[in-house]
């Protein structure tokens, strides 16, 4: 089943498994408003369970592009399309958000973004892999550490 993100009242609707829940539903939260107040589109997410093709898309990605294979758990995802953009996240129960932006007409505008919540650790994987981490506040989700690498393939 689906739920609409409400970045006004932040819940862990769908998110209480996490250690850092509260972190998580922010980060959530911060995408939520994010596409409402530059698309005027709400964000939507379903549970990992119910997502299959989703999950399979964005490991598809990760492994090709990087052999990256996390360990956590996906507890939800969300996909939609934007002008020509085509919106991809996943949320892990350990905190980490990935997210993967393609553009359908511009493959000069592909990347995949790691979003880690406030109170998480680096992943093993990605500390594996060497990624730098910028720094961003949020209100919603205090200090997001993100990262991410540019899509080379086709998918």
């Amino acid at each position: 089943m689906s739920y609409a993100v409400d970045f006004k009242n932040v819940s862990t609707i769908g998110l209480e498994s996490s250690p850092v829940a509260e972190a998580l539903a922010g980060l959530r939260a911060n995408e939520a408003r994010y596409f409402m107040n530059k698309y005027k589109r709400e964000f939507t997410v379903v549970p990992a369970g119910e997502s299959q093709d989703t999950l399979i898309y964005v490991n598809r990605i990760l492994k090709e592009e990087r052999g990256l294979e996390f360990a956590a758990k996906p507890l939800e995802t969300s996909r939609l399309q934007v002008e020509n953009i085509d919106w991809t996240f996943v949320f892990y129960e350990d905190g980490l958000e990935v997210n993967v932006l393609y553009t359908i007409d511009d493959p000069k505008k592909r990347a995949v973004g790691f979003k880690l919540s406030e109170g998480m650790e680096v992943p093993k994987e990605l500390a594996e892999a060497k990624f730098k981490f910028a720094t961003q506040k949020s209100k919603l989700a205090g200090t997001i550490r993100g990262s991410f690498f540019v899509i080379k393939g086709e998918y």
